[in-house]
């Protein structure tokens, strides 16, 4: 690759396409020139494709340079790390558990940040330690502090953040419990996703700061919420965006194999047959996964693909009490269902889908968060509007 094709791939033509597609701000601009993305990539990496949480096999930076250098400037995300650490390749692990987020996310979620000099950030997640660069050239070290839970992967972040000129306070620990060293902050963003916002993030806010943060249900779908703290200790905003960040490691679920369902009979053991009109596909999608998700507890999807296009939709609970199985086939009108236990899942599901279709399919941007001492409500369109 030349020079002039590395710059053309490089910074100045990811900051020239973030800003044609609006991601990237004016306020930020100054930010992302000072501190390009490859100071913060480490050498070894998996990188991905925009809108998709698949990773391409690993690309080691003195082999494939050009190959290293286009995936650290294409609007995409990188994947960093698997299985915490404990696979290093070549191929790919079982679970992605850190990264480099897509750029237009990383600029979309620090504007709804909203930040003003003199404003004090509280970042869960360090990462590789670029979101915290970009947040300490904008507003200095002194005002960012930053949690990383991973040990290694906090001292690679600190040695990037120094080696590029940048201080601020890093932290190893739990991002869930925040940083009350430095408290109060005025906006508190993650780069991680929850299930539930964690009550020391809120008790750490000023009244009247921010709150950036991916949320989902265990079910699938996810989207950015927004939320504003107020006087009480309560904080509630809508979802800004879809997203698709990796789980804070204490929220992690663990998910129990099908064979501890079944309990050792051959499908479809002890379950009670029955037929639907609805069509596995058409509970795919990631805002209708969200909004089933917010109705349907304690329950997560899985596909079971075959060779011919067909597969079989699998539901369970995180209990480990209840099962679903919904086979999906290409032009048929109707569906067999299995379902055993207590939870009738499918029909969970099949009711939750129909709420949602009857309210006119809303996407994330319809939907909001309030949080306060004692549970979270997801509300439609208001907050008076619950969505239980």
């Amino acid at each position: 690759m030349s020079a002039d094709e590395r710059e053309e791939a490089g910074p100045q033509g990811l900051a020239s396409a973030l800003t044609e597609n609006g991601a990237l701000s004016r306020d930020w601009l100054p930010a992302f020139e000072a501190v390009p993305r490859h100071l913060f990539v480490p050498d070894v990496i998996w990188p991905g494709r925009a809108g998709m949480n698949r990773q391409s096999d690993r690309v080691v930076r003195s082999e494939q340079p050009d190959t290293w250098w286009t995936a650290v400037y294409r609007d995409a995300p990188i994947t960093t790390q698997w299985d915490d650490g404990t696979y290093t390749g070549p191929g790919r692990g079982k679970i992605p558990s850190s990264s480099s987020s897509m750029p237009t996310m990383v600029c979309s979620m620090l504007n709804e940040l909203d930040v003003a000099p003199g404003h004090r950030v509280l970042e869960i997640g360090t990462g590789t330690g670029w979101n915290a660069a970009l947040l300490s050239h904008r507003l200095g070290d002194e005002n960012v502090v930053t949690v990383e839970v991973d040990r290694a992967s906090a001292r690679d972040a600190r040695e990037r953040l120094e080696a590029a000129g940048y201080r601020p306070t890093t932290v190893i620990g739990d991002g869930a419990r925040g940083w009350p060293g430095a408290a109060p902050y005025d906006r508190v963003i993650a780069t991680c996703s929850v299930g539930s916002v964690p009550r020391a993030w809120i008790a750490q806010t000023r009244p009247g700061g921010i709150i950036v943060t991916p949320w989902g249900p265990t079910y699938g779908g996810e989207a950015v919420a927004r939320l504003r703290v107020a006087d009480d200790g309560t904080a509630s905003g809508p979802f800004v965006g879809s997203s698709a960040f990796m789980r804070l490691r204490t929220q992690r679920t663990d998910r129990k194999h099908v064979r501890e369902y079944l309990k050792g009979r051959n499908w479809p053991a002890d379950g009670s047959r029955s037929t639907t009109a609805l069509s596995p596909d058409d509970v795919g999608e990631w805002a209708v996964m969200f909004a089933i998700g917010v109705r349907v507890p304690d329950a997560f999807p899985w596909m079971e693909p075959y060779e011919d296009g067909s597969y079989t939709l699998w539901l369970r609970d995180t209990a480990g009490t209840s099962w679903a199985t919904a086979d999906y086939e290409q032009g048929r009108d109707e569906y067999e269902v299995y379902q055993s236990g207590p939870r009738k899942l499918w029909d969970e599901v099949e009711t939750a889908f129909r709420w949602w279709e009857e309210r006119d399919r809303p996407g994330f941007d319809r939907f909001g968060l309030t949080v306060d001492a004692d549970e979270e409500r997801v509300w439609l369109d208001t907050p008076d509007a619950l969505a239980p």
